[in-house]
């Protein structure tokens, strides 16, 4: 009779734990709640009032709900909201209009709508050096650091957040340098082997360990008397001569004298939307489902990419002024949103970011509202998915009802430099990107760094006439920038001319160390 009560707590234990039921004692946490991707949309869903979205289009031109390539068809809502005119209807005309009025306004739109809002009280983070040591890439000496940022959990121990993150800078450049901080996973570029004695000392140490754990162990070594455990791990030879091909675009970046930071974006947000509930979102809510203007993923590793710049504040190396974000795809996306909103990074570099990124939302071309809103939605704020909504207590909605677009999004990050970078469909950046909507977001922002003294593409801001220029032509002669490049999803291939580009705007020179 015991064992049966004691099975049948468990087993209603079980089911409170899955219908997140779970009522905690006085003094404890309660558990993160547990969804799917799926009963997480749902549940947004029910809170919007919508019963009904409509599905995104196939990147396959062969499925009968495949993408539009027409670009007749392209622009349903050509007019694009205001740029520099009130909502009180008062036109931009100076830079205090800006800042003071029409910035604001933009920002509110935009974290309602799109991206959602940094919640108050988020924990602070406190960041320590894992690793420091003296490496090589090709032929340049550097110093490179493992670094981990700790959120603070006090609040909520239940979940942790540890941001990662390494930083590299060249040991041959008279310093502070500047650095371009990346979306990606950070690695050691080269990590400091053993000395041969030292080698010798950690295979005897392993032989000994292994046998003390399993002496059968010394009959395999006396069979082997030579064999180490231990090998020397196979770096770059610095003195063998270069591959064929470009230097990889951190290679780049060090022989101009920069340094280069990679952050990963998922220890700071999960890339799903089942993973809402933890990472710096869900600890910020307790481990609760989010609310319809809370922050998305993309406003999270913008968060986080912030973080990471308050590191590089206090880094002596580091030239903090001269601090830039670069990503590529859904990560060109987060440096976009990260740029924009974080007025403290110096420059940005767009890779092939669709939409969400520079495209503009209310093109109808390849990527569409809808992929995002019933696909990507944890990307957004929760509110974004009222634009894919076709049946909801509010009617119908499309991105033509959106309050903003990406032109303002890019206008946000004005004067600072952009370099917007595509690749060509032919190679892989495929047309689902398309490029040019991005082409037509730039232009219209234009007008914004005009506005605030810095110079455009060099175009008027017509974005419905001004023609996007033939690939691998550069308009790199202001704060905004524009290429689209011959290779495909990636912008590696742009980084030879992004580099010159970014140290002539930020006047700076490569000095060689005494």
């Amino acid at each position: 009779m015991k064992r049966f009560f004691l099975l049948l707590l468990v087993v209603i234990m079980a089911r409170s734990a899955a219908t997140q039921e779970i009522k905690s004692a006085p003094g404890e946490f309660p558990p993160p709640m547990r969804l799917t991707a799926q009963q997480d949309q749902e549940n947004m869903m029910k809170q919007l009032g919508i019963t009904v979205l409509r599905p995104g289009p196939s990147g396959n031109e062969s499925d009968p709900n495949h993408a539009n390539y027409d670009e007749a068809l392209a622009n349903p809502c050509p007019q694009l909201p205001e740029l520099l005119l009130t909502k009180k209807g008062k036109k931009v005309t100076t830079p205090e209009i800006w800042w003071n009025e029409r910035r604001p306004e933009i920002v509110e739109d935009f974290e309602r709508e799109v991206y959602g809002r940094l919640p108050a009280g988020i924990p602070e983070v406190k960041w320590s050096v894992k690793i420091s040591e003296r490496e090589f890439v090709g032929w340049t000496p550097v110093i490179a650091k493992q670094l981990v940022g700790r959120v603070d959990n006090s609040e909520y121990p239940l979940i942790s957040v540890d941001i990662r993150m390494v930083l590299v800078v060249p040991a041959n450049v008279k310093g502070p340098v500047p650095v371009l901080m990346m979306f990606g996973r950070p690695s050691l570029p080269a990590p400091a082997q053993p000395s041969t004695e030292d080698l010798e000392k950690l295979n005897e140490s392993f032989k000994a360990m292994m046998i003390a754990h399993d002496p059968e162990m010394k009959e395999i070594y006396d069979r082997y008397p030579a064999y180490t455990p231990i090998t020397r791990t196979t770096g770059p030879n610095p003195f063998a001569p270069r591959g064929e091909g470009e230097p990889s675009p951190t290679e780049q970046l060090l022989a101009a004298g920069w340094g280069y930071a990679t952050i990963d974006p998922n220890s700071i947000q999960a890339d799903n939307g089942a993973g809402l509930t933890q990472g710096i979102i869900g600890l910020v809510n307790k481990g609760q489902p989010r609310k319809p203007d809370d922050w998305g993923a993309l406003r999270a590793w913008a968060w986080g990419a912030a973080r990471g710049l308050d590191y590089l504040e206090t880094d002596p190396l580091v030239d903090a002024a001269k601090v830039g974000i670069e990503g590529v795809s859904r990560y060109g996306k987060a440096a976009l949103v990260t740029l924009a909103f974080e007025p403290r990074f110096a420059l940005g570099l767009i890779g092939s970011s669709g939409k969400g990124g520079v495209t503009l939302h209310r093109r109808v071309f390849g990527e569409a509202v809808e992929s995002l809103t019933g696909g990507e939605y944890y990307w957004m704020a929760g509110n974004y998915m009222k634009y894919g909504a076709e049946k909801a207590s509010f009617g119908r909605k499309t991105g033509c009802d959106l309050p903003v677009d990406s032109h303002q999004l890019l206008a946000l990050c004005a004067p600072r430099l952009a370099f917007i970078s595509y690749g060509i469909p032919e190679k892989g950046d495929a047309k689902w990107l398309d490029q040019q909507g991005s082409w037509m977001a730039t232009i219209a922002a234009g007008a914004a760094y005009k506005l605030l003294g810095a110079k455009d593409l060099g175009l008027s801001n017509n974005y419905m006439a001004e023609i996007m220029p033939p690939v691998n032509t550069g308009l790199l002669d202001g704060q905004l920038a524009w290429r689209q490049h011959d290779g495909g999803h990636t912008d590696a291939p742009n980084f030879r001319h992004f580099i010159p580009w970014a140290s002539k705007m930020l006047k700076y020179e490569k000095t060689p160390a005494r």
